[in-house]
């Protein structure tokens, strides 16, 4: 589908034009916008529009490419992102900019983008020209990575308070799939970071001086989320981190019962495993109170053993390390 819409130069807003009455000399700029377009369609960015043909490859490639600017006679190319809401997964957008005309191409349709058309039809401040548009394109963009990002400070502020009492198996493995979350936004904030930072500073784009002023705020907009994401990247680690220890301490516990109690059965075992031999020939088998003797031997060497281990603290540690884990729910 391609949509058309047009300012003559008594400021009249023409829309739901066809491509041959672009050549109306009345016309001061226009948009065109192709919205998951045919084959056919696509082909009219070279047929008609005359686009670099480095330009067209990149906007017809399968592949998403990586935010970016390219300069070329008589207009700008840019390939933005926009973002899935649920998957986060990055979808292209390419613009064609010049002075006369701004054409953007989704492969997909973008929610923001349909929005931005309706807005345009009915106020006047999208009709200013096509860099005065190219910028509210890159602003609904940018706006739309907000929602995912406080989403996801949601879910790690419910993971560090852990009301569910979850166990730390299932927090880690929410931990982990939210840090790849915050990796797939990355991979899309930074790049387009550097593109606005390009547009600002670019001296190639010298007209931009009366709309430098909407990119900064569109800039600071960026730098905020990416100041955001590295603070969340860094706190999930914080809290990972502090898991791992819990875990590792509990398993350490764990460990340390463990070799306590095995400690004190070996000298049983031993003693056990003496008078379980099958020699004819052993005193003490034919002794009366023999049976009760070692019994009682084994008992003593058991609470000697017990009272020992306490003595030196390690029922005390363990004590200790179970109360930390109550402190930080479990955590």
């Amino acid at each position: 589908m391609i949509r058309i819409c047009a300012i003559r130069n008594d400021g009249v807003f023409l829309k739901d034009l066809k491509l041959k009455e672009l050549k109306d000399k009345e016309i001061v700029w226009y948009w065109v916008d192709f919205v998951s377009p045919t084959n056919e369609e696509s082909n009219l960015l070279s047929s008609y529009f005359k686009f670099h043909p480095l330009s067209v490859e990149d906007s017809l490639d399968e592949f998403t490419q990586r935010p970016k600017i390219d300069f070329y006679e008589g207009y700008i190319f840019l390939v933005l992102h926009a973002i899935h809401q649920d998957s986060l997964v990055p979808y292209e957008v390419d613009v064609f900019v010049g002075d006369k005309f701004i054409v953007t191409y989704q492969q997909k349709t973008i929610r923001n983008l349909n929005n931005l058309w309706d807005k345009m039809r009915k106020d006047e401040r999208f009709r200013e020209g096509p860099f005065h548009v190219l910028h509210a394109v890159i602003d609904s963009l940018v706006d739309d990575y907000f929602p995912p990002i406080y989403r996801l400070e949601d879910q790690i502020n419910s993971i560090e308070d852990n009301s569910e009492k979850e166990s730390i198996h299932v927090l880690i493995e929410k931990l982990f799939d939210i840090r790849a979350d915050l990796s797939k936004l990355r991979r899309t904030l930074v790049p387009m970071g550097d593109l606005l930072y390009r547009i600002i500073h670019s001296e190639r784009l010298s007209h931009l001086k009366e709309h430098r002023l909407y990119f900064f705020d569109v800039y600071d907009h960026l730098l905020k989320l990416n100041e955001m994401l590295e603070s969340y990247r860094d706190f999930s680690s914080d809290i990972r981190d502090s898991y791992l220890s819990v875990n590792s301490n509990t398993m350490n516990s764990i460990m340390m019962t463990l070799t306590v109690i095995t400690t004190i059965f070996m000298p049983l075992t031993f003693i056990a495993g003496i008078y379980g031999m099958n020699f004819e020939h052993m005193p003490e088998l034919h002794w009366q109170y023999g049976y009760f003797f070692i019994l009682g031997i084994m008992g003593l060497i058991a609470l000697f053993m017990f009272f020992y281990f306490r003595a030196k603290g390690w029922f005390k540690l363990g004590r200790m390390r179970e109360r930390k884990k109550r402190k930080i729910n479990i955590r």
